[in-house]
C-alpha cells in the first residue's frame, strides 16, 4: 500500500487549556525529559500521565527489593506505576529466580507487603502507586489484575474460567472509589494455550481492559504467525473482547524506568489517582508505546481511542494528535489503519503524518468487514523485530498503538 499524505487541519480546532481536573489531579512532574506537553489539541477534559504497569520484585522472580521500585520509576518520570509479582503458589516450572532456584511467586506475605509499599510511595496529583498481581499460568498464559483487595494463584484457580469467575465474584470491593477489578492480557501468544483460545467470557468483558502489544523491548502484533498461528490483536478482538493496546516493561531487574525503550503506556486522566487511573483503563483511554514522552490521542468520527463507534458504512474521518517533544518536531511518521484480517490485520490505509500537526484523514470503513480498527503509528525507516508475511505494511517499526474503536451498528 502507498502511503497518503495526511491533512494537517489544526485551524479548524480548538487547543485545549489545562484540563478541568478533580482535586488531586496535579501534576508534580513535567515527564519524562524531553517529552511532549500533557494536553491534547483535540480533545478536552483530560491531561496525560505515563504509566508502567507491569513489573516484577524479588517477591517472585525478579531480582529487585521492591522498596526501591517505585522512587526509581517515579525519577524515571513515569506518572503512574504498579508492581505485579507472579502469582504462581507451589513448585514452578515456570522459570527460577535470581539465584537460580525455582521460584514460588507471590504469597500472602508478600501482598500485604506490596501494598504497604504502594499505599508508603502513592500521592495523588503527584504520583500513582498500584499494587497488582499477575497470574501465571505456564500454558495458558499471564494476566494481570489491578485494583483487587486480594490475589489468587494457578494453585486455586488453575483455569481461564476460574480466573473469570474470581474476578467477577471476589474483586469488587477494592476501595478504589466506582471501580471494579481489573484485568488485561500480558504478553499474548508467548504461551501455546493463548488464554484458552481467547475464549470469550461475557460476565468479565468489562473488566479485561488491556491487551499487551509492546513487552520489554517485543512488539506482540505478528507473535504466532509465523509459525501458522493468528495474529493475538485478530485472535482477542474477534473473539469479542474490548480490550485497551497497553505497553509495558515487565521489569525483572533492578532497573525500573531506566531500562531504555521498553513499553509503557501513556493514559488520559480527569484525575491523577487511582481512581482516575481505573476510570481511564475502564474506558480504554490509553495508547502503547515505547516512546518515553509520547503523547498520542485520536478520534474516530468523533469518538476517543477505545470507544463505541455507532457506525454501518461509509467514510470515517480520523483526527490524530501525535507529539515526542522537541527531538521529535516535524518527524515523519506513518498511521497505518488495522482492520479485522486473517491471520494477520489488514492495513486498509497508510496515512503520512508529521509529529506536532494536527492531522485529518477519512477512510471507507463497514462494519460487515469487522467491528473494530485501530491506528498504529509507526516509523517508516525502522525495522519490527517481529515481522509478519512478506511485505506486510505492518513490517516496519511501531512507535505506538492506540487502542481499538469498536463499531456498532
Amino acid at each position: 500500500m502507498i502511503p497518503r499524505q495526511g491533512v494537517a487541519d489544526a485551524e479548524a480546532l480548538v487547543l485545549s487549556a489545562a484540563p478541568t481536573m478533580q482535586p488531586g489531579a496535579r501534576l508534580g512532574t513535567p515527564g519524562p525529559e524531553g517529552g511532549a506537553d500533557r494536553r491534547s489539541r483535540i480533545t478536552r477534559g483530560t491531561v496525560l500521565v505515563h504509566a508502567d504497569l507491569h513489573n516484577h520484585t524479588l517477591l517472585s522472580d525478579g531480582a529487585g527489593d521492591p522498596e526501591a521500585a517505585f522512587p526509581s520509576m517515579r525519577d524515571a518520570g513515569l506518572d503512574v506505576a504498579a508492581l505485579t509479582d507472579h502469582a504462581i503458589r507451589g513448585a514452578s516450572t515456570e522459570g527460577t529466580g535470581a539465584g537460580g532456584t525455582p521460584w514460588i511467586g507471590l504469597d500472602r506475605a508478600g501482598w500485604r507487603r506490596t501494598g504497604a509499599i504502594a499505599d508508603t510511595h502513592d500521592r495523588p496529583g503527584e504520583f500513582t502507586a498500584i499494587r497488582g498481581f499477575e497470574w501465571s499460568h505456564s500454558q495458558l498464559g499471564h494476566v494481570n489484575a489491578w485494583f483487587t483487595e486480594d490475589f489468587t494463584d494457578v494453585a486455586t484457580h488453575g483455569a481461564m474460567d476460574g480466573l473469570y469467575a474470581w474476578l467477577s465474584r471476589a474483586a469488587r470491593h477494592n476501595g478504589v472509589r466506582g471501580s471494579t477489578g481489573l484485568a488485561g492480557f500480558n504478553h499474548p501468544g508467548r504461551e501455546d494455550g493463548r488464554f484458552a483460545g481467547f475464549r470469550y467470557t461475557p460476565a468479565v468483558a468489562d473488566q479485561i481492559v488491556s491487551l499487551e502489544m509492546f513487552n520489554r523491548t517485543d512488539d506482540y502484533l505478528f507473535e504466532g504467525v509465523a509459525a501458522g498461528r493468528t495474529s493475538p490483536l485478530v485472535a482477542c478482538l474477534n473473539a469479542g473482547w474490548r480490550t485497551g493496546l497497553l505497553g509495558v516493561s515487565d521489569e525483572h531487574g533492578e532497573k525500573w524506568g531506566f531500562s531504555g525503550p521498553t513499553g509503557r503506556a501513556g493514559l488520559w486522566v480527569t484525575e491523577h489517582s487511582r481512581t482516575g487511573v481505573a476510570d481511564a483503563l475502564r474506558a480504554r483511554r490509553f495508547f502503547a508505546t515505547r516512546i518515553a514522552g509520547l503523547r498520542v490521542d485520536a478520534t474516530a468520527g468523533g469518538q476517543r481511542m477505545g470507544s463505541m463507534l455507532r457506525h454501518t458504512n461509509g467514510p470515517v474521518e480520523f483526527v490524530l494528535d501525535i507529539a515526542g517533544g522537541p527531538a521529535w518536531v516535524s518527524r515523519g511518521l506513518q498511521a497505518q489503519v488495522l482492520r479485522p484480517d486473517t491471520p494477520v490485520p489488514a492495513v486498509v490505509d497508510v496515512v503520512e503524518v508529521r509529529c506536532d500537526n494536527v492531522t485529518r484523514f477519512t477512510v471507507p470503513m463497514s462494519i460487515e468487514d469487522g467491528n473494530w480498527v485501530v491506528l498504529r503509528i509507526a516509523d517508516p525507516e525502522a525495522r519490527n523485530g517481529t515481522p509478519g508475511p512478506a511485505n506486510h505494511p505492518a513490517n516496519n517499526g511501531a512507535v505506538a498503538y492506540t487502542s481499538p474503536w469498536f463499531l456498532e451498528a
